[in-house]
């Protein structure tokens, strides 16, 4: 059984920090930005399109604006409400932490939008590409989770446990490390394989990032810890779960209309 001992902090210079967090955020969004461009490339020349690289760098900056208050907002509205009610210069404070994933999947779709009427740029387009490069950021923002102890599993015996000693001295399943593989790993593979079909099909991409996202969200949820805060919703199932049965059913009603 391991016991969890790792810094979130690489290194500090005064005031001055480095946390894994915001690594794994930088290195995710860099990677992605350029993998995405590989795959816009991949749908000009394999399907004779012509959708143009350099907008794609102008979109990225859509990309993290939309993904840092979409996830903050997405965390106050769905997670904290009430504290924020009271609080609400505290949505500003995003370095004390609470980020939203559905809420930044909700952000990243408003500024395709807005990006694509602007540019007239075929927001499925978009979509499938982010879609298939978001499972790299996710990877290494789980990882950093789990250097973080956060978002920690329940109680397990199994040999591969971990104990986070600044939770209790119990041994926990690595729910991080479970999402890291199912939502980063798995997902990429399976979306890059669709992406790289004979057959491309635009918006199918992202309609099955929504499913299968949410599928391995809500099956991680089962060996994850609900918030404290919040607990579980009609005492059977967590906010992470609720929201990722309604990314299921908008999947599945984008995945047919594209049909």
């Amino acid at each position: 059984m391991y016991i969890h001992n790792l810094n979130p902090i690489i290194f500090e210079f005064g005031i001055l920090s480095l946390r894994w967090y915001s690594l794994a955020y930088l290195v995710g969004i860099i990677f992605g930005w350029w993998y995405g461009k590989k795959i816009l490339a991949l749908i000009n020349n394999k399907h004779s399109k012509n959708f143009k690289l350099n907008l794609f760098d102008d979109y990225i900056t859509y990309v993290i604006i939309s993904i840092i208050i979409g996830g903050r907002l997405g965390y106050v509205f769905f997670y904290n409400i009430n504290y924020f009610i009271f609080n609400p210069f505290e949505i500003f404070f995003i370095w004390n932490g609470g980020m939203s994933f559905h809420g930044g999947v909700l952000g990243i779709i408003v500024a395709t939008i807005i990006f694509s009427k602007r540019h007239n740029f075929d927001k499925l387009v978009l979509l499938d590409v982010v879609s298939c490069v978001a499972p790299i950021g996710i990877f290494f923002g789980r990882l950093a989770n789990f250097v973080n102890g956060e978002l920690y599993g329940k109680p397990s015996d199994l040999p591969w446990a971990v104990v986070f000693p600044n939770i209790d001295s119990l041994g926990r399943h690595p729910s991080q490390i479970y999402e890291a593989f199912l939502e980063g790993i798995l997902l990429f593979i399976i979306l890059n394989f669709i992406i790289r079909k004979n057959f491309y099909r635009k918006g199918e991409c992202a309609a099955l990032f929504l499913l299968f996202y949410s599928i391995f969200r809500i099956i991680s949820e089962l060996f994850r810890e609900p918030d404290l805060h919040i607990g579980y919703i009609l005492n059977f199932i967590s906010m992470g779960s609720l929201l990722s049965f309604i990314m299921i059913i908008l999947g599945i009603i984008m995945y047919y209309k594209i049909r």
